[in-house]
């Protein structure tokens, strides 16, 4: 275990990853949950666990639940963000207007990209609480299921900030014998590689759906490695990142395991299912739904090939059948493995 003054943290989002993470910090730390919902908040607190989203994940009496965001974030020295996507801006908002300590670090745990301006969460926060964060912020990502960090099974994730000081900070404050952090200062890299993975989750699962095998997953999964990694070096990542934790690790995950909500959701539309009828049976957000709006917008913003999310795009919302998706990226015309 690590040498650990304790620190007072606030989480934000009480979702599945929002409660792992309060549960695994709240054995070194002084913890606060922020759900947004006062009902649920409430049910929460009273309750200390939500099946729907983490089952059997029990939250322990030393972490506060809170629904009051100003008294949640209040006097805290870490602020992890851990809310989906599409609702960043407005809690980023609300942060502006809070009592925050002026050292306070702000950590983003979201995988995503905001679908209608293509925004990485980075870049909302900075157009959200403008100046105040841009030292002291840092991503979280990596190949990490709350389902398993809940149960303590080792998981290693990459924090990538600007100053190296606040990675380093965040190393101390985090790692354990069953989480080891590392650090990087590729934060674009990062953030691309941890919401992009999702999109091609959700293609792993359609091939699963559809009846595709093995080779065809090992072939998808290095493919789309090179697109997101095309985007990134365009947009200003190291290409390197995309070798690492944020970007081969969790695309490995994502794509392959059962805890993935963005392979379920392609498998199911694999084998035949609409993607709003897949979508009202989940209680959990599917990013990679949103994300890949993003995707095919900056790809053509950018004239950046992204071949496989544009066919994800196809299937999912103009109704093309999988099949004949992966027939037109078989056929398409041959080129050099490596390229930009």
């Amino acid at each position: 275990m690590p040498l650990k003054k304790r620190c007072r943290i606030t989480i934000l989002g009480a979702g599945s990853w929002g409660i792992a993470l309060a549960n695994y910090m709240g054995v070194f730390h002084n913890v606060k949950l922020w759900e947004f919902d006062p009902v649920a908040a409430e049910q929460l607190s009273r309750t200390r666990r939500r099946e729907a989203v983490l089952p059997g994940a029990i939250i322990p009496p030393s972490v506060q639940i809170t629904n009051d965001l100003g008294s949640a974030v209040k006097g805290s020295q870490f602020i992890f963000l851990v809310v989906p996507s599409h609702v960043v801006r407005s809690v980023a908002q609300q942060l502006a207007d809070c009592e925050i300590d002026r050292k306070t670090v702000l950590i983003s745990c979201t995988k995503g990209i905001e679908s209608t301006t293509c925004m990485r969460i980075s870049e909302i926060i900075q157009a959200e609480t403008p100046g105040f964060f841009s030292d002291r912020f840092a991503v979280l990502s990596g190949p990490s299921h709350a389902e398993e960090v809940s149960r303590g099974i080792p998981t290693a994730v990459v924090v990538a900030a600007e100053k190296e000081a606040v990675a380093k900070k965040l190393q101390h404050v985090l790692n354990s014998s069953v989480f080891r952090i590392y650090r990087s200062h590729d934060i674009i890299g990062v953030e691309l590689g941890g919401a992009l993975k999702n999109v091609i989750a959700i293609a792993a699962g359609i091939c699963d759906g559809a009846g595709f095998g093995d080779n065809t997953k090992a072939a998808l999964q290095p493919r789309a490695l090179a697109e997101i990694a095309r985007l990134g070096r365009y947009l200003g990542a190291d290409p390197l990142t995309f070798a690492g934790l944020s970007g081969m690790g969790d695309l490995i995950v994502t794509c392959m395991s059962r805890h993935s909500r963005n392979r379920f959701v392609g498998e199911e539309i694999g084998k035949g299912k609409k993607l709003n009828e897949v979508l009202s049976e989940m209680t959990m957000v599917a990013e990679g739904v949103r994300t890949c709006q993003a995707a095919v917008e900056m790809s053509d913003k950018y004239n950046v090939e992204m071949p496989i999310c544009k066919q994800v795009y196809q299937v999912l919302f103009q109704n093309k059948e999988p099949k004949k998706a992966m027939q037109d990226l078989m056929n398409r015309q041959v080129k050099p493995e490596v390229w930009y």
